[in-house]
Order: structure tokens, then sequence, then C-alpha cells
């Protein structure tokens, strides 16, 4: 069956479990194929992952049908001006046929109806085939990201002062994050918020730099590079594969690894639209 005979809807809260399972079996099946660790550990992870971005009102989705079978899906996250895209999975069996072009084209046409300034996205190094679409469709590579894991640092960087972040810290966030980015976050660090996962770090009584979490699809900006370790330090784990360095950041790179810190993978940070070189430290999320 061709790709001519796809169809792709909204995605409901009824479709979880099985694009859940699409998704854990894509991104391992890819993973073992080239000796890393999946993205996502378990088909639980995966099914987890995809119910909250079908039911979280922020999140716009696109599934896949072919003969009435569930073959796909994708998302575009929409909390922030510049949007994410992610994760863009396909069911093994129908995989190099074109799903991934149809699902990706659907956010792209989705963002422009938007008017998102931006899309941006973090691509596995090792998936030779999703750099190549991503490029065909317009994407540009912008960075080489560092994946790093180990165990929680757990020490004070002198002159910075960590703290869980409180919802009167929500503008200086965004402040930080216009300055660095040109364009704020505002809806991922309120969800944070609520989550109780963001924290500040503080130079001198202001704020220099906050994170969402320390975390595969968390967030961090800073002023500068020792602002950015200090909330790095702080954290007591670091979730999922683990928190995204860019490797052009060499002192910060450097800090981790001598902080016994490894690393899981590289991947490519990629964006069509706005992009501004960063003015500051910062460590993106999986979406971007």
């Amino acid at each position: 069956m061709g790709i001519v005979d796809l169809t792709l809807r909204p995605g409901t809260a009824s479709d979880a479990a099985e694009c859940g399972r699409i998704c854990y079996e894509a991104f391992s099946g890819i993973a073992r194929e080239h000796g890393f660790p999946p993205d996502i550990p378990s088909p639980d992870v995966g099914v987890a992952l995809i119910e909250m971005a079908l039911t979280h009102p922020g999140f716009y989705s696109v599934v896949a049908e072919l003969d009435g079978r569930i073959v796909g899906s994708n998302f575009l996250d929409e909390r922030s001006p510049t949007v994410g895209v992610g994760p863009v999975t396909i069911d093994p069996a129908v995989q190099n046929r074109g799903v991934g072009r149809r699902l990706m084209r659907d956010v792209m046409d989705r963002a422009a109806e938007r008017g998102a300034p931006g899309i941006r996205l973090l691509q596995s190094g090792y998936h030779n085939r999703s750099f190549s679409l991503y490029v065909s469709l317009g994407f540009v590579f912008r960075e080489t990201v560092a994946c790093m894991q180990g165990q929680a640092i757990l020490r004070e960087i002198p002159g910075h002062t960590v703290r869980e972040a409180t919802d009167a810290d929500l503008h200086a966030c965004n402040e930080l994050c216009r300055r660095v980015h040109g364009v704020d976050r505002g809806g991922e660090v309120a969800d944070a918020l609520k989550q109780g996962t963001a924290r500040v770090v503080e130079r001198e009584g202001s704020v220099t730099g906050y994170a969402t979490d320390l975390a595969f699809f968390a967030h961090a900006v800073a002023e500068t590079t020792p602002d950015l370790q200090a909330l790095i330090a702080s954290a007591p784990a670091f979730g999922g594969p683990g928190i995204l360095v860019p490797a052009s950041n060499s002192p910060l790179l450097r800090w981790c690894l001598a902080s016994r810190l490894s690393v899981v993978q590289l991947m490519s940070l990629m964006s069509t639209g706005l992009y501004n070189e960063p003015d500051g430290a910062y460590l993106p999320s999986i979406l971007y």
C-alpha cells in the first residue's frame, strides 16, 4: 500500500496506547541498529510521553493511519512563540515510505498557520535518514549537542545561590531567555513552576539563570557558564537519558566531563525560520 493511501487526523487521548507502543519500538529499534541506548527505555514510558502530549492543551498532535491502522504520529510544542517538533515516530513496518515526511509537513504547515517565527528540533546524530529528511524539508543545522548522564554532582559554585523557582520569578526568567535567545519560553517555565521542578540561580541578588529541570525534556538558560554550572551542580539527578550540553560551549563540556558525566550520544539542533545565535549559556530540551 502506497503513501497515497495515508490518512492524517488530529490525535486523541485514546491513541496513547498505540502511538506510545510505536514510539517505543521506533526509537528502540533505530538505537539498537546503531548500538546506542534508546531514548525511550520501555513501552510504558512511550505511552506516558505520548499521553502527555495528546492531552496537554499546549501541544498540537497529528496521527497517521494506513488502512485504518495507526502507523505514526507527530507533535508540535506550541507553549511558547518558537515551536518545537516531536516526538515524530513511525511504525518500523512502514518506515522509509514517506510517512515521516507527511507528518513533518503537517506540523510545519500548522506552524505557518499559527505564524510561529521559528521551528526547532533535535535529532540523534547516528540517524542519518532523519537528518537527511529534515535538511530536505528546509531545516538548518545549528549546533552539535552532547546528551550527558551520570551521578549527581551536588556541590555549590561560589557566589551562586540556587533555589526553587516561584511564580514571582516568571518575568525574570522570560526576560533572561529573551536576552539570550531573542524569544522566551514562558509556557514551559509556567508548566515547570506548576510541577515544582523549576529552579533559579542568583548572583548578587539578581536572577542570572533558570532551569525548568535538569532533564532530557527540560531546558536551562543563563547569563554565564558558571551560572549554568551552578544549576547543573545543584540537581539531585538528571532526568531521562540526560541533560543536553551544546558542544560549542567547550568550558561547560569539559567541566561536565571533569564532574564525571559521560556522553551518551551526540545530537543535532536544527531550525527553520527565526534563529538567533545564543548570547549566553544554555541547555536545550530534546524539543529545542
